[in-house]
């Protein structure tokens, strides 16, 4: 069968390996062609081939073979998954051998063993770290475009900044971007290389706490104002201290992907038969991080929301503050919203509009024309029941009017016969 190619996934990303011209037409066939990816770079394979008659098989493949990374989203993972691929030795990985003969458009799936490019003991677990790596470098450019976005570059806010805790952080910086321009270069984390930032993630890891207090701070802040122009005026004063830290906790996370991607590398050299528990280890601290994240931006949009809420129905007696609450909530939420989207964070909240004094004038005004509605029917009920008893008493004192008039005259008619 021609035009045979390889699939491996991690659940999240999918690399593709094959002929270019087959990857290509893959892609383009399940519709991933316009997906995030990036070239794979399979050369560096060959050395987990073993020796011998394998490593030549593995030199040819390496020579007519190109790989493709490419990021899953759900509907694209559902579509690969119909290839039936069978799980690997290495934990969350795994393969599927498919082909497309002659002329028909589906692609099938060959029942056969790994190539002797991933057949190596250590093939498919240094494909998975490659993987990993390349997912966290897209992560990373993400995040890059999103400080670009806002217009904010975090060296300038960094370097406005006293702190001794964020002063460390521009040397780790400059540390890092240094070491991956020399692995670009290099093709491998050099022992002299890795000297150089092995100590990054104490730093990182300070000064993304650092931020994320900073971050807590303003919004305990926020939680505790009660008065509508306080709330106002402080929200205004938060928007560009929660877009910075914003700014800092980003660029703290894109170092920290670049110091795994290092990390990986050396161990890669150094220990290879430690690196499937380093690479989940560096996930499940990545998640960690992502949760902690998660929690502090979500209660910043909690709390936007909060405000939203309580500044629209207090608009009527507050035509001025409550609207400029509302616009300013909106903007930290906004920012919140589209950092957490760099980072792969759901956030399912819109912005809310200020409610206009008219609007909640004319609320006001329905609402108690409904109000004076009812009391009106309750007072026309109550009148009516009064009249009506009223009227019963009067209708009962005629009677009782009657009786005694007729009472005196009889009386009279009694006398004036006896006369």
């Amino acid at each position: 069968m021609s035009n045979e190619i390889e699939l491996v996934t991690d659940g999240d990303c999918l690399a593709v390996i094959g002929d270019s011209s087959d990857v290509e037409r893959f892609l383009l066939d399940q519709g991933l062609s316009t997906a995030p990816s990036k070239e794979l770079d399979v050369r560096r394979l060959s050395s987990f081939a073993g020796t011998g008659g394998t490593a030549l098989r593995v030199g040819s493949e390496v020579a007519a073979n190109s790989g493709r990374w490419v990021k899953l989203t759900a509907e694209s993972a559902q579509a690969v998954k119909q290839y039936g691929l069978m799980a690997t030795k290495t934990p969350g990985v795994s393969h599927a051998m498919i082909g497309k003969p002659g002329e028909v458009k589906q692609w099938l799936q060959i029942a056969q063993a790994p190539t002797a490019l991933l057949s190596g003991p250590m093939a498919l677990c240094a494909l998975s770290t490659m993987m990993q790596q390349q997912a966290m470098q897209q992560q990373m450019d993400q995040i890059v475009e999103y400080l670009q976005e806002i217009n904010e570059k975090v060296d300038e806010i960094l370097r406005a900044q006293k702190d001794a805790v964020l002063a460390d952080m521009i040397g780790v910086d400059l540390a890092v971007e240094d070491a991956l321009t020399v692995r670009d270069q290099v093709g491998r984390v050099s022992d002299i290389t890795w000297s150089k930032i092995q100590s990054s993630s104490l730093v990182l890891a300070q000064t993304q706490a650092y931020a994320i207090r900073q971050l807590e701070a303003i919004a305990e802040n926020l939680e505790k104002k009660a008065d509508l122009g306080k709330i106002a005026k402080a929200c205004k004063g938060a928007e560009p201290k929660v877009r910075e830290w914003l700014a800092v906790l980003a660029r703290c996370f894109q170092l920290q992907d670049g110091v795994a991607i290092l990390e990986l590398d050396r161990v890669l050299d150094s220990a290879p038969e430690d690196l499937d528990n380093h690479r989940l280890g560096l996930l499940n601290a990545r998640r960690k991080r992502l949760d902690l994240i998660s929690t502090i931006t979500a209660r910043l949009v909690a709390q936007m929301n909060e405000t939203v809420c309580n500044a629209n129905s207090r608009v009527l007696f507050n035509p001025y503050d409550a609207p400029a609450a509302v616009r300013s909530s909106n903007e930290i939420r906004t920012d919140v919203v589209a950092f957490r989207d760099r980072l792969g964070i759901e956030s399912g909240d819109a912005p809310s509009d200020a409610k206009r004094w008219r609007q909640a004038a004319g609320e006001a005004v329905d609402k108690a024309l409904a109000a004076g509605s009812d009391g009106a029917t309750v007072a026309k009920d109550k009148a009516t029941d009064l009249a009506d008893v009223a009227k019963a008493r009067a209708i009962g004192l005629t009677d009782v009017a009657k009786d005694k008039t007729a009472d005196l005259r009889e009386s009279a008619r009694t006398l004036l016969r006896r006369k």
